[in-house]
């Protein structure tokens, strides 16, 4: 259990040991890195997005001397390629990327470290591959539901009504009607320039909401505008067409997966991903431990909920020495 006595800090950056490509389909290459400790517990880390990729800094939830820190970038994000494709990129094809790293690594057992889109991944994995899963830590609990995607789409606005009409502004009251088509028609558009205004607005907006302190983003370079158009396509399309349903939610599912020791870790005030979803999953699941980190928001980089997230690492070697 984790008291939240003592601050944890960022562990200092280290170097990936190896690195390459998995082609996982006539389409996509992964990248994939490896770092910390060769022999060490093997540890996955799932970015969120979906789109968004990974960064040096998620290799710093871990002690690289006790942990085998594995990282990569999903269909069509970050160092991928190609970045931001859209094409066989669905729930179903990630989680078969997943268990093809994991077979192509050789590894037996992993823990798994995921937070908003990434917990989303983390949970679909286990339901499919619950044997391979040790255990898991969970933050910004994001369950692909259609209410979930209509609060990031409209709801928002009651929050940070000046970041939603920055979102809203480059359509007409008829577009706003259906926001997400609207976004989804210019971030697919033949026309480059018009992906990408898309693109950089989508972006924007979901960074203006995900720190519990303002955070003014800018996107200004080429690099950083093929990444926020890699974003918000990817984003759109699954927020389009792989919204769960309630009968196949993950929730209803959760028996399947109830014994895997699991974290959940949410920010009270995170705006993206709600405190209700994580509440609603520990409900269905009180067997997973559940930490509300009451001054955090959605960030893992904020201060408080980064702690948290590093206490839950450091609790795993508890746990592994145990079994």
């Amino acid at each position: 259990m984790l008291h939240a006595q003592k601050n944890f800090d960022l562990f200092s950056q280290v170097i990936p040991y190896s690195s390459g490509y998995l082609k996982v389909d006539e389409t996509h290459e992964l990248f994939w890195e490896q770092s910390g400790n060769p022999d060490g517990i093997p540890i996955l880390v799932l970015h969120g997005g979906p789109g968004a990729g990974a960064s040096g800094d998620h290799r710093r939830f871990f002690d690289p001397d006790y942990f085998r820190i594995i990282i990569f970038d999903q269909r069509g994000a970050g160092r991928s390629s190609p970045l931001g494709s859209l094409e066989n990129n669905t729930c179903s094809a990630l989680i078969s990327d997943i268990e093809k790293l994991r077979q192509h690594l050789q590894i037996k057992q992993w823990h798994i470290f995921g937070g908003s889109w990434g917990a989303t991944l983390a949970l679909l994995y286990a339901l499919e591959h619950k044997e391979y899963v040790s255990s898991m830590i969970l933050r910004g609990i994001f369950l692909l539901s259609a209410e979930e995607v209509f609060w990031f789409l409209y709801e928002i606005k009651n929050i940070f009504p000046e970041a939603w009409e920055q979102f809203a502004a480059p359509f007409d009251t008829e577009e706003r009607k259906d926001i997400l088509k609207a976004y989804y028609d210019r971030l697919t558009s033949p026309d480059i320039t018009v992906q990408t205004e898309a693109a950089v607005n989508w972006s924007l907006y979901e960074s203006a909401c995900a720190s519990l302190l303002p955070n003014y983003v800018t996107i200004t370079t080429d690099e950083q505008k093929d990444y926020a158009r890699a974003l918000a396509r990817i984003e759109a399309h699954f927020f389009l067409h792989e919204v769960i349903d309630d009968e196949n939610s993950i929730i209803s599912r959760i028996n399947k997966i109830r014994n895997i020791p699991t974290m959940i870790i949410q920010g009270r005030y995170d705006i993206l991903c709600p405190i209700k979803s994580a509440y609603n999953l520990h409900a269905a699941w009180p067997e997973a431990e559940y930490i509300v980190v009451a001054d955090a928001g959605h960030s893992c980089f904020d201060p408080p909920l980064r702690s948290r997230l590093i206490e839950a690492t450091e609790h795993i070697k508890t746990h592994s020495q145990k079994t």
